[in-house]
């Protein structure tokens, strides 16, 4: 393995210092302990922050931050001005050296406080922008209040890392497993590495056979070879496993590269496997394996998908579980009056989407979504990307995107139950033969059990049940006029978006045996909810 003495090359810094007032020291306005550094960077382009990967060199532009500390706390930073390191310093300790940290213009995750942070930390998981070098140095002359230059030399602790990657997926590839957390101790004047979370280090984006990608690694023991899902796409749609890792050291140098294969098709949990697109732009949707429910009798209340597409509880639902609910009712309390997601009221204003009557399910915070629950068989995290179509997607979906067989849906039974039967973008007409293309009545195809078992699930082919729907009716007494919630039968399917030419409903996709619609509902009547995720290759 080819090794450098050093990623950042003897960057010596001069630092000139102006004699300030001490009456006010922990205000840097008053310009108190102003240090000027300069750099001496060999190869200093004034380019971005980066790593020459050739030479393992570095590069300084505006606006980098080095983090100054001294008598075990943190007294300022200098920003780079294009050609020095410049930045007010307070109240430094006499007769001590100063100690200075390079982060990799990483954010750190603490708020710094001058004269009294004793310990700050940063996390190098992203590198898909540039690559976060860390290093640091102790002035060689201590602080002497009147000494107007202080020299030294930041020491690189990380390693340059080469990865050569194979995969389909255009999305930045996540290594887990990796150091990616550096905690700084101003009181010790140490920099520690450690892991965060799953220890992810995300390469930057890019697809093919043996892609060359660099990386910044931290020190670590050697690694051995992971399992499946160790490497990953940063959506989780490809997986691999990560190969072993050699122990990583400082300076280390590691050019040869790390083969990484990252091509095994995954699917979200939760989803089937068929894509469909959803506006002219190309983008892709996956779709949830069934309905959503609720079951709020769980402690803590339940989401889940349908254990089968075709599964529904219909006119049998109760309060405190079912399939069929009114507008916007996630259960988040995000500005509408009702948001139980078993709430029947004959109130539209109480639907609003975060209180207001021109809210979409997707504004604000999402939480008005169903998706934005964390569905215990749908990857059971809060706000992973689950969310209802939109009006336009449901029409692009079923009446514009172009597919393989030219068929973007059909009416048919599936085990005798009568449904819509949506396919995805690449299905083949000689796959299974379908009548009625785009129409036809739920007569028209009959789909035995085994075949949709064997034929059309594995083709990631969608079925949306009729659950039916509870609405609400007037009806006339001689007292006046009244309001009772009935059930009608057929498929209603909500759409995330407002209607627009009467914003008391939303649009919802309803069909039955020979009709189509995308059409208005009122809020207050209980709907079936299919969500989606984004395919982001």
């Amino acid at each position: 393995m080819k090794r450098i003495s050093t990623i950042i090359m003897a960057l010596v810094m001069v630092m000139t210092m102006a004699q300030c007032k001490k009456d006010s020291p922990t205000t840097p306005d008053n310009q108190n302990n102003l240090v000027t550094i300069t750099l001496d960077v060999k190869n200093n382009n004034g380019s971005k922050v980066d790593v020459n990967t050739t030479t393992g060199t570095v590069d300084f532009e505006t606006g980098d931050k080095v983090y100054v500390g001294s008598g075990g706390k943190y007294v300022g930073f200098l920003t780079h001005n294009g050609t020095n390191f410049v930045g007010n310093i307070t109240n430094p300790t006499e007769n001590q050296p100063l100690q200075f940290y390079f982060l990799g213009n990483v954010t750190p995750q603490e708020t710094l406080s001058v004269g009294t942070t004793e310990e700050c930390s940063v996390i190098i998981s992203d590198q898909t922008e540039h690559l976060p070098v860390i290093s640091c140095a102790a002035s060689n002359e201590n602080y002497v209040s009147g000494l107007t230059s202080y020299t030294g030399h930041l020491l690189n602790k990380c390693a340059l890392v080469k990865f050569n990657v194979t995969t389909p997926s255009n999305s930045p590839i996540c290594i887990t497993g990796m150091k990616n957390k550096v905690t700084v101790d101003f009181t010790q004047n140490t920099m520690t590495p450690s892991i965060d979370g799953n220890g992810v280090i995300m390469l930057p984006a890019g697809s093919g056979e043996n892609v060359e990608k660099w990386a910044i690694m931290l020190p670590q023991e050697a690694l051995e070879e992971g399992v499946e899902g160790t490497v990953h796409s940063k959506y989780g749609d490809y997986l691999g496993i990560r190969p072993a890792i050699p122990a990583i050291t400082n300076n280390g140098y590691h050019v040869e590269g790390i083969d990484l294969t990252v091509n095994t098709k995954n699917y979200p949990e939760g989803a089937t496997n068929g894509l469909f697109t959803i506006n002219a732009n190309g983008d892709q949707v996956y779709f949830s394996k069934g309905n959503l429910q609720y079951n709020g009798n769980e402690n803590p209340q339940c989401w889940k998908f349908a254990d089968n597409q075709w599964d529904f509880y219909g006119s049998s639902q109760q309060y405190y579980y079912g399939d069929l609910f009114c507008w916007g009712t996630s259960g988040y309390n995000h500005g509408a009056i009702s948001y139980h997601p078993m709430s029947r009221e004959h109130i539209n204003e109480n639907f609003y989407a975060y209180g207001d009557r021109q809210n979409n399910l997707f504004d604000q915070t999402g939480q008005a979504d169903w998706g934005y629950n964390a569905i215990s068989n749908g990857g059971n995290q809060e706000n992973s990307g689950w969310r209802t179509p939109t009006i336009e997607e449901w029409v692009y979906l079923l009446n514009t995107r172009s597919t393989v067989s030219g068929i973007l849906w059909v009416r048919g039974r599936v085990d005798g139950i009568a449904g819509m039967i949506i396919l995805p973008d690449n299905w083949d007409s000689a796959i299974y033969e379908l009548n009625d293309a785009n129409g036809g009545d739920f007569e028209s195809n009959s789909i035995l059990f085994d075949d949709w078992r064997d034929v059309f699930e594995p083709n990631g082919v969608i079925f949306l049940p009729p659950a039916g729907r509870w609405y609400w009716e007037q009806y006339f007494q001689q007292d006046g006029a009244h309001w009772r919630l009935s059930f009608q039968t057929g498929g209603y399917y909500w759409s995330s978006s407002v209607f627009d030419s009467d914003m008391d409903k939303v649009y919802i996709l309803s069909f039955g045996s020979g009709v189509l619609h995308l059409e208005g509902s009122y809020r207050y009547n209980n709907s079936s909810v299919r969500l989606v995720k984004d395919y982001n290759p």
